[in-house]
């Protein structure tokens, strides 16, 4: 009797751990719709105001669930944890601008490449090894990002494509900073990007003359999304990811690749050109052949949040 109450409480688990990851994944999705929503914001006006909701909203969580300020868990961590940090506000100010610069498919996308990247930072940093499935999807993917900014003209374009596989980087780096670390509780070093964030983009605002004081639409888009697509995003995703396999993660992660384009063709219309089509298509195939060669295993523990 003990073993299947036992069975049957796994099994709740596993599903709810499914549920919140695919949740994550649809709020992460919607990053290029809620941008497209901003009308004059410039990229570090809407990355200072996202961040500033994000910070305060994750300090809270963190309090209430841990009983101690994310900053006792930063010093913790040490210096991977600034690492981490300063990596996503790398990656956040990139995905930003790429979204703005390119299409959402494209954009997305090329944001699908971080595992990959992370993956060959690890081996060359950490000396983890690759197996010889993840380095052919490697390959693979190349393959399709080649594809994909094939067909970008004018400068605009490419560099957004570029900031792309950039933020995809800094994700890569936050990832691998994690596992320095020895690590792979996300929340703290995430309220840490967004402090950092907040530091770094007033000053540039100040530097660039940007006005602080944004339209109300602006204003309340940008904040809006630190706390529902990052803050509860992350949440999510860290409560979920504690009883999933990392093939399973890999493939719940692919909800917020292909449902971002979904929501801005809905809502506003937009399309992607062929070749994103067709070198997307080889990138989601190396991402799920990756995922499903790898062994089920237990994922590493995730410590409270």
């Amino acid at each position: 009797m003990n073993a299947q109450i036992n069975t049957s409480l796994s099994e709740d688990v596993h599903k709810n751990g499914l549920l919140f990851v695919f949740a994550a994944g649809v709020l992460w999705s919607t990053v290029g719709l809620g941008i497209r929503m901003i009308e004059d914001a410039a990229v570090w006006q809407i990355l200072l105001y996202r961040s500033m909701s994000m910070s305060l909203f994750l300090y809270l969580v963190i309090r209430l669930r841990s009983g101690e300020s994310p900053f006792v868990q930063i010093r913790r961590t040490g210096f991977p944890a600034v690492v981490a940090g300063l990596a996503l506000v790398a990656a956040y100010s990139g995905g930003i601008y790429a979204i703005q610069n390119t299409s959402v498919a494209n954009a997305m996308l090329l944001f699908a490449t971080a595992p990959f990247m992370a993956a060959v930072l690890g081996w060359l940093i950490l000396r983890e090894q690759i197996r010889i499935a993840t380095w052919m999807a490697i390959v693979i993917a190349l393959c399709g990002i080649a594809i994909m900014v094939s067909d970008k003209s004018g400068e605009v374009a490419i560099l957004g494509s570029l900031a792309a596989l950039g933020s995809a980087l800094g994700f890569a780096v936050f990832t691998v900073a994690l596992r320095w670390g020895r690590t792979s509780e996300m929340l703290p070093s995430v309220f840490l990007s967004g402090i950092f964030a907040c530091v770094i983009t007033f000053g540039i605002c100040q530097l660039l003359g940007l006005s602080l004081a944004l339209s109300v639409r602006d204003g309340s888009v940008a904040m809006g999304m630190g706390v529902f697509q990052v803050g509860s995003g992350l949440i999510l995703y860290t409560l979920g990811s504690r009883s999933l396999p990392a093939a399973e993660l890999a493939l719940l992660s692919l909800a917020e690749v292909l449902l971002g384009p979904v929501w801005v063709w809905l809502f506003l219309n937009e399309t992607a050109s062929k070749n994103t089509l067709i070198g997307g298509a080889v990138l989601l195939t190396a991402i799920v052949g990756n995922a499903v060669s790898s062994k089920r295993r237990k994922p590493p523990l995730i410590t409270d949040l």
